[in-house]
């Protein structure tokens, strides 16, 4: 599954709409995002699960590119 992963750049920052970034990472549950994000040191605000459509849509982007970590 490809998970849709909006997130601050750092731990202390508060959010903030016009800061958050995205990213794509695959896993198989959303623990695995977690645990594979935690050495990042970057603040999660949302995980999210993307169906088919919803992945099609995200892929037409240009920012789209799954994260490998």
């Amino acid at each position: 599954m490809i998970f849709k992963v909006l997130y601050q750049e750092h731990k202390e920052e508060v959010p903030v709409r016009e800061r958050t970034q995205a990213m794509y990472v695959e896993a198989e549950k959303e623990r695995e995002v977690r645990k594979k994000l935690a050495e990042k040191g970057i603040n999660i605000e949302f995980i999210q699960v993307l169906n088919e459509d919803h992945l099609a849509y995200e892929q037409q982007s240009e920012d789209y590119a799954v994260e490998n970590v």
